[in-house]
């Protein structure tokens, strides 16, 4: 029996990704001299202020790079596991978007002069807790058990190592199954992240693309949760 074709998630253009990137570096910069101030606040540098290395803005610049690493790596994966058209375009749809978001991020973190890594070792996410101490909220295990790290498992929403080991091995309808099961928790614990930085974040070009990425996953949740269903299957609980 043939498939009835899932919806599409619409993607801005290639222009419109161009120009986001090539107007972001100078985005950003005005931005960071403004006179707010980001979660652990701003340092002074050179003519004007950028966000300090404990500041939300730094941190989610950070863990979302790491993040969307991941499903740029499982996107890659289920690719190769199975021809089914659907699976494939939005898995070159969610590697080509990530990619280019990642890029932005670290690009960020270069033109504040910040290391890509949490200073002091403090632990993935820590910047998403708020004036009261309480954290906001990540999907499946929650932000202070995702961050421990067990099997790889760094933040909220991400794959265990066995977890990507196995969708490596699997083939067709079951790779499919578990790569959308997989994403589904993957953009959850994404959108927790991003929703937070829209409320957190002080770099005004920062909180734009963090609420262009709650919209976007929010929409490839409901695309996911549709293909699922035409498999027989459902998000994991």
């Amino acid at each position: 029996m043939e498939r009835r074709k899932t919806r599409r998630v619409r993607r801005p253009g290639a222009s419109a990704v161009a120009l986001a990137l090539l107007f972001a570096g100078a985005a950003t910069v005005a931005s960071a001299h403004g006179d707010g101030d980001s979660g652990g606040g701003a340092e002074v540098r050179g003519n004007g202020r950028v966000p300090a290395a404990s500041s939300a803005d730094a941190g989610f610049a950070r863990d979302m790079a790491v993040h969307h690493q991941q499903a740029v790596e499982m996107s890659f994966i289920v690719r190769d596991r199975t021809d089914d058209e659907d699976v494939r375009r939005l898995a070159y749809d969610i590697a080509n978007t990530q990619a280019n978001q990642r890029g932005m991020l670290l690009g960020w973190l270069d033109l504040w002069e910040l290391p890509k890594v949490a200073p002091g070792g403090e632990d993935p996410m820590a910047w998403m807790a708020d004036t009261d101490g309480h954290e906001h909220g990540g999907h499946g295990s929650g932000g202070a058990e995702a961050a421990s790290g067990t099997d790889g498992v760094l933040m909220a929403g991400m794959a265990s190592r066995s977890e990507l080991k196995r969708l490596g091995r699997l083939d067709g309808e079951q790779a499919e199954v578990f790569f959308l099961q997989l994403m589904t928790d993957h953009h959850k614990g994404g959108v927790a992240m991003a929703d937070a930085c829209a409320s957190l974040c002080s770099v005004p070009v920062e909180q734009r693309l963090a609420r262009g990425m709650v919209e976007g996953q929010q929409s490839e949740l409901g695309l996911m949760r549709d293909m699922l269903a035409e498999r027989g299957a459902a998000p994991q609980p």
